[in-house]
Formats: structure tokens, sequence, C-alpha cells
């Protein structure tokens, strides 16, 4: 129970991208280290949260799966709030999937901090058979966009890990070097929102 309040940064990171892609079991993969076989679309807003350590310092990510909303265009600008992270996920083995890439991007800066992290994730390797989005050709567009960019398995919990922890270790590395300003984003330090709310003694950001 003390170690839920024990940190020192709470980072909100969206799962965006289109429906059977696999951003449910990434985040699952992540959060519990569990993958679902039955691909049935998530309803309903989900979020789970998850402690790691990043520079010696306790982060707290709070990652939101889009709850099949996708399907129906309609996100609100309310998924979006608050967020410093964002993994944008396509299927390696469809192409389309990762045409609307753009449209998400689009969206997502529509709607989220300007400098919020964004990572392209290929996902699906395990069915490298079936690839029809060169590994260069995505490559090659985060690096113009200025996105991270690594392709995963949800499935064989391949770079998962990496995916999100990279993604966190940015957003840090943003919040450090104060390139990311305060107030505009979620991810501020527990003491210092402890400071301006004395009369609050509960954990902080459970309404984010």
């Amino acid at each position: 129970m003390g170690s839920d309040e024990a940190y020192n940064f709470v980072f909100k990171v969206v799962l965006i991208g289109e429906s059977g892609v696999g951003k449910s079991n990434l985040l699952s993969r992540f959060t519990k280290n569990e993958f679902n076989h039955d691909s049935r679309t998530t309803i309903g807003v989900e979020f789970s949260t998850r402690t790691v350590q990043i520079s010696g310092f306790t982060i707290k990510a709070q990652i939101w799966d889009t709850a099949g909303l996708e399907r129906y265009r309609a996100i609100t600008s309310a998924y979006y709030r608050g967020a410093v992270g964002a993994l944008l996920v396509y299927d390696i083995t469809k192409h389309l999937t990762y045409e609307s890439v753009e449209r998400w991007l689009k969206e997502l800066y529509d709607h989220a901090d300007p400098h919020i992290v964004v990572m392209l994730v290929g996902n699906k390797t395990d069915l490298e058979s079936e690839r029809s989005v060169p590994t260069e050709e995505a490559k090659i567009f985060a690096e113009k966009r200025g996105l991270l960019f690594l392709e995963t398995s949800a499935l064989e919990s391949t770079n998962v890990e990496a995916a999100f922890s990279n993604v966190l270790a940015e957003i840090h590395k943003k919040v450090s070097s104060k390139e990311v300003v305060r107030g505009s984003i979620s991810a501020v330090s527990l003491n210092s929102f402890q400071a301006e709310n004395k009369e609050e003694k509960q954990p902080c950001c459970r309404n984010i």
C-alpha cells in the first residue's frame, strides 16, 4: 500500500491506432505480463498503471487504452488531456493500419500537449511471414516526423518493455530539462503537488 504513494512523477501515456492492432495486449503485457488470445474489442475506458525506476526516480506510468472507440472515430479530447506520451500502434501485417498513422498523428497533435513524446510502434512481429509494412519504410517515416520507433510482439513479449521504457525515459528527460512546462501536463512532482495542496492528504493523480 505504502509503495503506491512513493513515486516522484505520474506520466499519462495513451495508446492510439486502428482497432485490432494489439493495443490492449501491449498494455496488458507491459502492466501485467499477460497476453489475451481472445481478441474481442475493448469496451469502456481502460487504463492500467505500473511503477518503474528511471534514472533513480520512481515513475508511475498510467497507460490508457482507447477502449475500442477508435472504430467509431469517437475518441474525445478528454482521452488526450494530460497525456505526456503516446504509443501510435499499427499492425505490420496490415498496411492499411500503417496508412492511417498520419491521421492519428494529426488527431494527437490537435488535442495533446505539443511536447508529447510519441513512439511509432509496429506490432505483431511474430507474424513476420505476413509482413506488409517494411521496417525501413516505417523507420524513415518516424525519423522524418521526429518520432521514436520500435517493432514489437505483444504475443512473444518482444520489445514491449523497451517501447514503454524508452517513451517514459524520454518524457523524464524532457521534464528534467524543463522543456515541458509544468502545468501544461500532468507530469508533476508529487512533492510540489503536495506543497500546493497542504489540506489534501490523499495521494495525487486519482483524478487525472
